[in-house]
């Protein structure tokens, strides 16, 4: 338990006061010369509060503020461990009055442990969004790396070659005649990016940009103070937003005790049926001998970017991707061959000639987040498959989409 001082320094006749963490009830303010004060003993979390001055309900414009769902706006305030005491309350004390100074003393109960977690989860939310919020997608662009770009004007089946020889699985697109990137080619479509962001966008932006426009990538542009052009940086994505993120927990020197907590208590990602976990939706795998148009249906359907490939025994054997279609760019395969007598193995094999086997990155139930959040900040991993360790036996995933997800709450 934490002792936190609220007050209300700007006048008044008579002040009352009100948070999340009273129900919003309302708790009468003692004056302590020209503010009225209010001391609680509360857990750590993350709170909401107002002021009721001369029957007017304010908020203190100098603190932190939130508006809610009505648009009602309310004060915030983080609650920390590491807080310096306010006062020294009796030890037998529920609530009371401190006569001497006229500061009202409540003494807020233990949360019972199912609600600990919660607070425990606001406040490394908390600490997420103040990391993110602060810095830049400028802070991820590397110092050095290398670009492809692509020209509009240059014929889609000779893009998609490229694409394929170059092992790129999404490339921007250049148009001459505007001067800047106006879209994105990937594995399946053209995807015509409407907010390109810029270097000062900061990162909950520019993550939350990428989660609800299903994409994979978004342009860096250079903001510049004049109209002659935006100049391309690199490609934000979600892997680089969270090795940065990781880079910035591990520069934290109280840590969050969170990210120790192993996946099976944490409500993320995708489950099968026979873990009894909840999720949005069932986790789906497929056999080697399902037709390859099956798999490919699913993966649109479901809009999911891959599939776990499972054999008979239901052990992972490896993971179908919609960027694994572009194997069948080699040699123009897909100009030859039938979707629907094409088994998933046979598309893993022609994958296996082009490309040569893979490693399918992993987890269990026993993986911390921690574990977690630096397997999927490699370049290139954005999905870990959850599997039984000893018979491999698949149970569920987690992506870095779900990880954003769960992080901003």
């Amino acid at each position: 338990m934490v002792l936190q001082r609220f007050s209300w320094p700007y006048g008044g006749r008579r002040a009352s006061f009100c948070g999340s963490f009273t129900g919003w009830t309302e708790c009468p303010m003692g004056l302590v010369g020209a503010e009225f004060q209010v001391v609680f003993d509360l857990p750590p979390g993350v709170y909401q509060y107002r002021f009721l001055v001369d029957g007017i309900w304010r908020c203190d414009e100098t603190k932190p503020c939130v508006r809610d769902e009505y648009g009602v706006i309310s004060n915030e305030v983080l609650v920390e461990n590491n807080a310096h005491p306010v006062v020294q309350p009796e030890p037998s004390s529920v609530r009371g009055i401190n006569m001497d100074e006229g500061t009202i003393l409540t003494t807020m109960p233990p949360e019972p442990s199912s609600q600990n977690s919660g607070v425990q989860i606001a406040v490394f939310r908390h600490g997420i969004s103040g990391i993110l919020l602060h810095n830049t997608i400028y802070d991820v662009v590397p110092v050095s790396s290398k670009l492809a770009v692509l020209d509009t004007q240059l014929p889609v089946k000779q893009a998609f070659k490229i694409m394929h020889d170059e092992g790129l699985s999404m490339v921007p697109l250049w148009d001459d005649h505007q001067g800047t990137i106006t879209g994105m080619l990937t594995a399946l479509d053209f995807v015509l990016i409407l907010r390109k962001v810029k270097d000062s966008d900061n990162l909950v932006d520019v993550a939350l940009t990428i989660i609800r426009n299903e994409i994979s990538s978004v342009p860096i542009f250079k903001s510049l103070p004049d109209s002659s052009g935006m100049p391309l940086l690199n490609l934000a994505t979600l892997s680089g937003i969270l090795k940065f993120l990781c880079s910035k927990l591990q520069e934290q020197p109280e840590g969050y005790s969170l990210l120790q907590n192993q996946l099976v208590s944490i409500p993320i990602g995708t489950w099968s049926l026979h873990t009894g976990r909840e999720s949005i939706r069932q986790l789906r795998t497929l056999r080697l001998s399902t037709p390859l148009n099956s798999c490919l249906d699913f993966l649109l359907q479901d809009r999911i970017s891959s599939i776990p490939i499972v054999d008979d025994n239901g052990s992972l054997h490896d993971v179908y991707s919609l960027s694994d279609i572009m194997a069948l760019a080699k040699n123009d395969v897909y100009a030859r061959i039938e979707l629907e007598q094409v088994t998933v193995q046979n598309a893993l094999d022609v994958q296996y000639q082009v490309n040569g086997r893979r490693q399918c990155h992993t987890c269990s139930q026993t993986s911390t987040l921690l574990e977690i959040l630096e397997e999927l900040s490699i370049p290139g991993v954005r999905r870990l498959v959850v599997i039984e360790p000893s018979t491999r036996f698949v149970e569920g995933i987690v992506s870095l989409r779900d990880i954003f997800t769960y992080l901003l709450g």
